[in-house]
């Protein structure tokens, strides 16, 4: 069994990383915690910390990756949600064993070091959400 811990971060997908992080930054007053590139989901980040939680700024960085084809067909905005779970492979077991769908059924590599697996759309009501362990 595993235990949901808090919401870890909102991944909103943005055309433009530097423009975005102008707003968050000059108009909203709040400071970057750090940028990356995830070559694995052809994605540049940028987290901004708010609380205990995070927003978390998604450019792609090929027309094939899957925040520009998010952005093809939704256009920009929140894409997924993120739950900070306690043990990454007991969720996904966990899940799996209640018959939830996932896209990821072993943890991969995510942002900032962590643990992550996402759970599909079509099982959690058109949500995108993703499961994060840090350590």
């Amino acid at each position: 069994m595993f235990k949901t811990l808090k919401v870890d971060h909102i991944g909103i997908a943005v055309k433009d990383l530097e423009q975005a992080k102008k707003f968050y930054s000059e108009v909203l007053g709040m400071e970057a915690a750090g940028e990356e590139t995830v070559e694995q989901q052809k994605v540049k980040v940028c987290f901004y910390p708010c609380g205990d939680s995070e927003i978390e700024l998604l450019e792609s960085t090929s027309p094939d990756g899957p925040i520009a084809k998010y952005i093809d067909k939704n256009g920009e905005g929140i894409q997924h949600v993120a739950l900070r779970v306690d043990n990454i492979e007991a969720a996904i077991a966990d899940l799996k064993a209640k018959g939830v769908r996932m896209i990821d059924e072993v943890p991969r590599y995510g942002a900032g070091g962590a643990s992550i697996a996402f759970v599909h759309p079509k099982a959690t009501g058109g949500i995108l959400l993703e499961l994060s362990e840090r350590k």
